[in-house]
């Protein structure tokens, strides 16, 4: 083990970082680039946009727990996370070049259907991406001790992350999208496998420390005295399962539809010649996303971290969550042009940098250290069905709208669902 790690230095958490960055930098050229590439190259309609995302989800309700169970017991390649993030890592990237060129595969392979290839695509980028975010999300609490250390490292994690997904947003924004595409594609290989030279996982895994009260020991077969695996509080997380659930409804809702949104109410897009409107669109999601991850990267550690050592977690996160529902409903009201929409994306920042960090660090503390993986995996549920009903259900609601204000009236709601359940949610750690 080399010294960073020991010491838990801030160069070590950096590190630890990276590849769940590389995950996030993955998520971000999904976000960024196909709704636009799948309506502006290939022409589909709302709906149909709204059924290649849910491909995505799909592959995650089985591939999270899946990947999570083997990852807790398997030990290969030196790690038991470690083998998932490389195997992840590859095939993303390889997904990630693929999204330009689904045409080009569809010839190649004599399938006339665009959208079947899409859909194949986008399911396997969105399994490599669940395969891989798994193991990096419990890589960090398989390194870093119970409490402050742990929550340092998700907020860490995720403040890095942020800062390069805003870099993935500018690149779309300024260069274009094709170059982040590939660009991306090189980024995501680095840091899915560099820094796992530098992480040496145990091979054993330490208890999380047992909750006040409860007997820290237990009898082995052999009848002698061990450490005693916490149980799993099933209320608990399933009262954290529907408040996280709720997060991702909104948040997913304005990933995938936020272009028709621009398309019916930003002004002067109608007036553009095609190719013209198209690359504006780009650009207006990418400065939407860019600003929604740059300034997101600032709170995790130097707000969200602070913040939950004198509220506690759980109510800092019900707080931001709120404040991201004021964000939703302030677009709906306020923003009638492209100034008015980015001050509002900076508002949601607050609940965004929030729901990518303190829920992990929450939820790591209920469960049993040893099945990490596995309710890492289950954890994953609370994201992607509200994903498959954001890309299903929402999809038809809002291409039979006349108002794509809908959009972010859902979103809205949904965040201020989500605010009131998190505060129905216990915290261990509150200090």
């Amino acid at each position: 083990m080399i010294g960073i790690q020991k010491r838990l230095s801030n160069m070590f958490y950096i590190i630890l970082g990276l590849p769940s960055t590389a995950m996030g930098f993955a998520l971000s050229i999904q976000i960024a680039v196909l709704s636009w590439i799948l309506r502006t190259r290939y022409h589909l309609e709302i709906d149909q946009i709204g059924i290649v995302w849910a491909a995505g989800p799909i592959a995650g309700i089985l591939g999270q727990p899946i990947i999570g169970l083997i990852s807790d017991k398997a030990w290969f390649w030196g790690g038991r996370r470690r083998p998932f993030i490389i195997i992840g890592g590859i095939l993303a990237a390889l997904m990630i070049f693929a999204l330009p060129n689904i045409d080009r595969i569809s010839n190649f392979f004599g399938i006339a259907s665009v959208m079947a290839v899409a859909v194949a695509v986008a399911l396997t980028l969105d399994l490599s991406i669940n395969i891989s975010f798994n193991p990096t999300r419990s890589i960090i609490a398989d390194v870093t001790p119970d409490g402050q250390p742990r929550t340092k490292g998700y907020t860490w994690m995720q403040s890095i992350s942020n800062l390069f997904g805003s870099g993935a947003y500018l690149m779309g924004a300024l260069i274009g999208n094709y170059f982040l595409i590939y660009a991306g594609v090189i980024i995501v290989l680095i840091f899915s496998i560099g820094p796992l030279l530098f992480i040496e996982e145990p091979r054993v895994l330490a208890a999380n420390t047992p909750e006040p009260g409860v007997n820290p020991m237990k009898k082995n077969d052999a009848g002698q005295m061990v450490a005693a695996a916490p149980a799993t509080q099933w209320v608990e997380l399933f009262k954290l399962y529907f408040a996280h659930g709720f997060s991702w409804l909104g948040i997913q809702t304005m990933f995938v539809y936020m272009f028709a949104f621009l398309e019916q109410k930003l002004p002067g897009l109608t007036t553009l010649s095609v190719d013209d409107r198209n690359k504006r669109l780009g650009q207006m999601i990418g400065w939407s996303f860019f600003i929604l991850n740059a300034v997101g990267a600032i709170w995790p550690a130097f707000l969200l971290e602070p913040m939950s050592k004198k509220l506690g977690r759980v109510k800092t996160h019900a707080l931001m969550v709120g404040t991201m529902a004021v964000g939703y409903f302030g677009i709906v009201f306020f923003a009638s042009s492209e100034i008015l929409l980015y001050s509002m994306m900076c508002i949601l920042t607050l609940g965004w940098a929030a729901v990518v960090s303190l829920p992990f660090a929450i939820m790591s503390e209920k469960v049993d250290k040893h099945r990490m993986g596995f309710f890492m995996g289950i954890f994953n549920l609370s994201v992607v069905l509200p994903q498959l009903v954001a890309s299903s259900v929402i999809g038809t609601v809002i291409k039979h709208a006349g108002d794509k204000s809908m959009i972010f009236i859902i979103s809205g709601t949904s965040l201020a669902i989500s605010a009131a359940l998190w505060l129905l949610v216990s915290d261990k750690q509150k200090s």
